[in-house]
């Protein structure tokens, strides 16, 4: 019977809480939450993913799972937070959200930090996955980190999202420590994030029709090239993990995207191999 690890490394020692942000809905902060979660717990990590989204929270669904109590409900003195700890993919713990109204009425999301500040002390990683826009509830979440990673599209619009985000995250002392580029299409797509966010681009996503369904893609796609490149975005966080500096990740390189007329030809199994990997370099 699955039960939740009791402590972390020691009982003296706290675990790494990343908080995974973006400004903009929709960029996949959820889906790089879970990816890299599975990730690391496959790599030895105790690891918790916390559906923090509190007006749409969506984890518990996006996955399938079943739960018995709520986030929201520990936010509103109901329950304790050990009461949501529920069992997800690939073994990582779950803290599910609710997505009624009435509940994101009742949730006080200043009493996040003392559950963020429990779930370090029993797991090795803290993942938030936080809301959109620049609320107080998707506020809160990044002073509560350690490190906050940003995920943003090509799309300028979200690029200015994850812009102000960081801006945000400086204000109330949350340190970004990169960004992530989701749904990437081409080279011009990796000088667009990097010429407009001040912080190492952790890792490459690419836009991967056929594995769209059915998360995680490190579990149900394995083989698909955005599996492989959460699956490189989780080795270079265990560099974070053990204490490296972490400047540079994606190699200027781009030998990985199609080349030449078939770039948006996502259809031809001829070019299976011609796609490549998107992620990082150690």
């Amino acid at each position: 019977m699955w039960e939740p690890p009791l402590y972390s490394y020691s009982e003296s020692m706290t675990g790494h809480v990343f908080t995974i942000a973006g400004g903009k809905g929709g960029v996949g902060k959820t889906t790089t939450a879970v990816n890299v979660g599975v990730a690391l717990q496959d790599a030895g990590y105790d690891v918790v993913i916390v559906d923090a989204d509190l007006g749409m929270a969506n984890l518990a669904a996006m996955l399938g799972v079943e739960y018995d109590t709520s986030l929201h409900e520990v936010l509103a003195e109901r329950a304790a937070i050990s009461d949501t700890l529920t069992e997800g993919p690939g073994d990582v713990t779950l803290v599910p959200g609710e997505q009624s109204l009435e509940a994101f009425a009742d949730a006080d999301p200043a009493k996040l930090r003392k559950v963020i500040k429990t779930l370090s002390n029993a797991y090795d990683v803290v993942l938030i996955d936080t809301g959109a826009g620049l609320s107080h509830e998707a506020t809160v979440p990044l002073g509560l980190a350690d490190s906050v990673l940003l995920v943003t599209t090509p799309d300028s619009v979200a690029i200015g999202d994850a812009s102000k985000t960081a801006q945000l995250s400086k204000r109330v002392d949350g340190e970004v420590v990169g960004s992530i580029l989701t749904r990437a299409e081409g080279p011009g797509d990796i000088s667009s994030v990097t010429d407009a966010l001040d912080h190492p681009l952790l890792a490459v996503i690419p836009e991967d029709t056929e594995a769209t369904t059915d998360e995680p893609l490190v579990l149900n796609f394995p083989d698909s090239p955005a599996a492989e490149a959460y699956r490189r975005l989780g080795t270079a966080i265990e560099r974070i993990l053990d204490g490296e500096a972490v400047d540079r990740i994606v190699d200027e390189e781009t030998e990985w995207f199609p080349s030449g007329e078939d770039t948006d030809d996502t259809d031809d199994d001829e070019d299976d191999e011609g796609g490549g990997v998107l992620g990082l370099f150690g």
